[in-house]
């Protein structure tokens, strides 16, 4: 597994109507494969998130919509940026991402997190819990996850969950990657040191030197050689070959979601844009390259959260960072 450039699908939210919905996703995913992406990801959640949109706008459930994806698609990988653990009983977890699997040729990836999102556990019913409570349940899921991915069968008697010796067939391969994506230096780290082949860091650029310390440290805890656990980080890219359209785009993206670029100190304005690089695809390039690659990051995933759904637009992504990544 190597996922060293990724394009994720952050909405849903297109003009036209539901019925023209997914072929624009399969339009996206098919644009991404043939330029050159190595993965493609949508969301793992049923409301859209706050920063991105309101939440009743259009969300799918990510395994359904994957697999559509799968039987479109003939070479790139396919994944949730990330699982929300607590949405699904391990076992179930486990079950669907290896039907993925075997349904796209082996083109699954279990990218996976502890869950976040306390409005839709909240009205959608599912237990949140607090912080360490969905950390203890990431702990025991993935050791039942991955030995099921794995073809054990595993009995697991936990706080959480348990298990009697089970099955997970059938099963096209033993070595279905697993993805951390997250930020915590502590425990999602330490995880993936003990877990993951990918670990998908979600951070301000500027924090990527002190995360990937901490990730060093997580790996040399577990015995692990931390150069066998590959890294990718999250960006929202806003590319455009008119750079000021590019621009105008993101002053429009961030008004509609109460942020007025032109009354913000340079301070605030680092901070609401730190994870966004917009621009030309030189502009965009060289940020990416600066502020991401340069401190260490081995892969680039990221969405076009203005215009990824306009034909072309991840053509053009895909041309631009392919030659950041190899």
């Amino acid at each position: 597994m190597s996922i060293r450039l990724g394009y994720q699908m952050p909405n849903f939210s297109y003009s036209g109507s539901v019925a023209e919905l997914f072929p624009t996703v399969i339009a996206q995913a098919r644009e991404a494969e043939s330029a050159g992406f190595d993965a493609a990801f949508v969301m793992d959640h049923f409301y859209q998130l706050p920063g991105i949109g309101a939440p009743d706008e259009p969300m799918l459930e990510a395994y359904s919509a994957l697999s559509a994806l799968a039987t479109a698609t003939s070479r790139i990988q396919l994944s949730a940026l990330v699982t929300g653990n607590t949405y699904r009983n391990p076992t179930l977890l486990a079950k669907t991402v290896t039907t993925l699997d075997v349904v796209s040729g082996g083109r699954a990836v279990l990218g996976i997190g502890a869950g976040w999102y306390e409005l839709e556990h909240q009205q959608l019913g599912f237990d949140f819990g607090t912080f360490t409570d969905r950390f203890e349940r990431l702990d025991e899921a993935l050791q039942i996850i991955v030995p099921m991915l794995r073809g054990e069968r595993p009995t697991f008697d936990g706080k959480w969950y348990r298990t009697e010796s089970a099955m997970n067939e059938p099963r096209l391969r033993d070595d279905l990657p697993v993805m951390l994506g997250g930020s915590g230096e502590k425990k999602t780290f330490a995880l993936a040191a003990r877990f993951a082949q990918h670990m998908n860091i979600i951070c301000d650029p500027a924090e990527l030197p002190r995360k990937l310390d901490a990730l060093a440290q997580r790996c040399q805890e577990a015995g692990r050689d931390r150069s066998t656990l590959e890294t990718s980080f999250l960006a929202f890219v806003m590319i455009d070959e008119d750079g000021d359209r590019a621009r105008q785009a993101q002053r429009e993206f961030l008004r509609a979601r109460g942020v007025d670029l032109d009354t913000l100190s340079e301070e605030q304005r680092k901070a609401a844009t730190s994870r966004q690089f917009v621009g030309d695809p030189d502009t965009v390039a060289a940020d990416l390259q600066a502020r991401v690659l340069d401190p260490g990051i081995d892969g680039l995933i990221v969405n076009l959260v203005t215009n990824g759904h306009e034909p072309g637009v991840v053509d053009l992504a895909g041309r631009t960072l392919k030659k950041l990544v190899g």
